[in-house]
């Protein structure tokens, strides 16, 4: 969660300073990131950025993002994880963002409770097993 908290404002805090305004800490109460993680739900928005709490029993879509880098954070919990690839029965769901029902090849991650994974703008991922349940933190770094 330190780890987490940190990404979250270095990221803020460059950003604010890249965009000439002055820089100011958010801060989440412990009741808002519990509730974050449990159901899934937003952290903090800002302009550059978006973090985000979640918690998975299950596997998902592949998924493309063509103007957002995922960072994760695992806090709890474990999935197999899987990056780059093609797609497989792609759709535009969203402006800039594109989800598979399957992927073919890409990089097999097995990740754990510390560990941290980012995957750039435009790169497909998808939680390929999610044994019993997995939670982290998103921090969603926006291009413009």
């Amino acid at each position: 969660m330190k780890l987490a908290l940190l990404l979250t404002a270095l990221t803020t805090a460059a950003l604010l300073t890249a965009a000439g305004g002055t820089p100011t800490a958010t801060y989440v109460g412990h009741d808002k990131v519990a509730n974050a993680i449990a159901k899934g739900g937003s952290l903090v928005t800002a302009p550059d950025l978006v973090v985000l709490g979640n918690h998975r029993v299950g596997t998902g879509e592949v998924e493309i993002h063509d103007k957002e880098t995922d960072i994760f954070y695992v806090i709890e919990g474990s999935a197999t994880f899987v990056t780059g690839g093609t797609i497989v029965g792609a759709k535009t769901t969203a402006p800039g963002q594109i989800r598979g029902t399957d992927m073919k090849g890409g990089e097999t991650h097995e990740l754990t409770k510390g560990d941290v994974i980012v995957i750039p703008a435009g790169v497909p991922h998808w939680f390929k097993a999610i044994p019993d349940s997995i939670s982290y933190y998103v921090v969603k770094v926006l291009k413009q």
